[in-house]
Order: structure tokens, then C-alpha cells, then sequence
């Protein structure tokens, strides 16, 4: 029973290193420009928006919630930055700008979900519904450009030859192993994951915790939209739609629990990285975008699976 407890114990927590290293050695192994250090930086530097959108999500789904609206998120937080630069406003305070309305969509998804107990996936789709409207709304569904160069940087420069959307995505993930490894309020998502009664006995406010996860998944998910802005240097009021497959993908994958309270943010870097290098491994083997889609959809419906199985304790 005890070697039963720690087997699933050690594929809970280390199965997907094992997935990305067979990943890593099998499209090595099909092409001979796989393991350059070119195409090595360009999947660090693809994976860099989903991958900060991901450790966003990961203070949601902790809590065993879900944000199905940060794709919505990131476009909204793009086409309104672009908007306020154009119209003359610094892009310090035109960023810090769309950040509030971000953290403001954060605030919108924990009030409904908290205080009205509804189910937080058709919640935040309806959000997501919302911030569709609002991108094209204010875009006139016509795409912004025409940024300064130094708000280019933050997209497209370079630090001591690290593409900056890398070094922010890194940050990103180094800030949120403290916060959840060694901060109360980390320490405080977990539990209200695994038992949020027993949490509200103990006094913790979970209210407050619930809506500061929502909320900093906002904010986080703003940022990858400042990023992507940057990037592409045009505001497109579609950009963003579509990654919450592959954020929530990358999440379960790296060992978040859809149903809250287990995983770490180590295992949500790890997931990213696994849909990062499957996507790019098929594509060098010039394999339909159609099939990159199923192939990505059966990932992620294991990766479910697996979370199921290994919480009923089947394995």
C-alpha cells in the first residue's frame, strides 16, 4: 500500500519532466535543426505569452476556480494601451491603464463567482463574450498601430542577448514560486483549494483570498497582453482569443489540480514548456495545423483525465 502511495505520489509530481524530456529527444531525433540554439530560443520566446498567462491562471485554479476569459483579457489590455498611447498618453501610463481595467475584469469575475456562487467556467465565459465586444468596439474591428520605438523594446528587445519577453516571463514565474512557496496568502490559496470550510473555521478570509486571485490572474494575464502588444506591434482586437485552451492545457499539464489545492508553479513552467515543444516539433515535421489542433485537444484531455485519476486514487 505504501509503494502504491509513493508511486502515485512520484507520477503526480514529476510525470511531466519525463514527458518533456521523450518530447525533447524524439523531435531531436526526427530533425537535425530541433536542438539548435536558435530554434531553443524560439520556443522560449513563443511560449512567453501563454507562459505568463499560465502563471496568472495558476492562482485561480488553485482555488478551483477557472478564468475562461484571458484570452478576452489579453486583447482588451492590448487594443486599450495601443488606444491611450495614440491618443498621447505616456505608454508608462497608458500600460498602468489597461492594467486597472484588467485588474477591474479579475474583480468582475470574483464578484459573480464568489457572491452569487456561480459556476466560475460560465462565468467567465460569459466575460470573455463581453471583452470580445469591448476589443472590436473599440478598435472599429480595424487593427492600431504606430508605437514608439521604446515601447517596441518591451516586445522585441534584447538583455545581454535574452529576448526581454523571456526575462519578464521568468520573472514572472520567480515571483510567483515565492509568493506560493513562502507567503501566507500562497499558503492560504491552497487550502481554500483543498477544503474552503475548513479554511473560513480557522478565520482566514476567503473572500478577500478569492478575489486577490482573480484578480492578480488579471493583472498577470495584462501583462502577456502588454507583452504580445509589443511584440506583433499592432493592437489586433482578436489577439489573445483562443489561448485559454493552451494556458489551462499547460496548467493541468504541469500538475495544478483542476479541483484546487495541489500543484506547483515549477510543474505549470514544465506544462507550458510541453505544449511549446509539441507545437514546434510538429510544425518542423511540416505537420497540418489541423492535426497540431487534435493533437493539442488529446493532450489536454489526458492531462484531465490524469488529474481525475490520480485524485480518485485509481493509480
Amino acid at each position: 500500500m505504501k509503494n502504491k502511495i509513493n508511486i502515485k505520489s512520484f507520477l503526480g509530481k514529476y510525470a511531466i519532466y519525463f514527458v518533456l524530456i521523450f518530447e525533447i529527444i524524439f523531435f531531436s531525433l526526427t530533425s537535425e535543426y530541433f536542438l539548435s540554439a536558435k530554434n531553443l530560443m524560439n520556443i522560449l520566446r513563443q511560449v512567453s505569452i501563454v507562459g505568463i498567462m499560465a502563471a496568472g491562471m495558476t492562482y485561480v485554479i488553485l482555488t478551483g476556480g477557472v478564468d475562461l476569459s484571458v484570452g478576452g483579457t489579453t486583447a482588451c489590455v492590448g487594443v486599450i494601451c495601443a488606444k491611450a498611447m495614440l491618443s498621447g498618453l505616456h505608454p508608462v501610463l497608458a500600460i498602468l491603464l489597461s492594467l486597472a481595467f484588467a485588474a477591474l475584469v479579475g474583480f468582475v469575475n470574483a464578484f459573480f463567482t464568489h457572491e452569487f456562487k456561480l459556476n466560475a467556467m460560465i462565468v467567465t465565459l460569459a466575460t470573455l463574450q463581453i471583452l470580445k465586444g469591448i476589443s472590436y468596439i473599440v478598435t472599429g474591428a480595424i487593427p492600431i498601430y504606430g508605437f514608439t520605438s521604446s515601447f517596441k523594446v518591451i516586445g522585441q528587445g534584447y538583455f545581454l542577448g535574452v529576448p526581454i519577453p523571456i526575462i519578464i516571463m521568468f520573472v514572472i514565474y520567480i515571483i510567483d514560486y515565492i509568493v506560493l512557496k513562502y507567503t501566507s496568502f500562497g499558503q492560504s490559496l491552497y487550502a481554500i483549494g483543498g477544503n474552503e470550510e475548513a479554511v473560513r473555521l480557522t478565520g482566514i478570509n476567503v473572500r478577500k483570498r478569492r478575489y486577490m486571485a482573480y484578480i492578480m490572474c488579471s493583472v498577470i494575464v495584462g501583462i502577456a497582453g502588454i507583452v504580445l502588444l509589443s511584440r506583433v506591434n499592432t493592437a489586433q482586437p482578436s489577439a489573445g482569443f483562443g489561448y485559454e485552451m493552451d494556458v489551462i492545457a499547460g496548467s493541468v499539464l504541469g500538475g495544478i489540480s483542476m479541483s484546487g489545492g495541489e500543484g506547483k508553479i515549477t510543474g505549470v513552467f514544465a506544462g507550458v514548456l510541453v505544449m511549446a515543444v509539441l507545437s514546434n516539433g510538429m510544425l518542423m515535421l511540416d505537420v497540418s495545423e489541423y492535426w497540431q489542433w487534435v493533437a493539442k485537444g488529446a493532450v489536454m484531455l489526458a492531462a484531465i483525465s490524469y488529474d481525475r485519476i490520480l485524485k480518485k486514487g485509481k493509480i
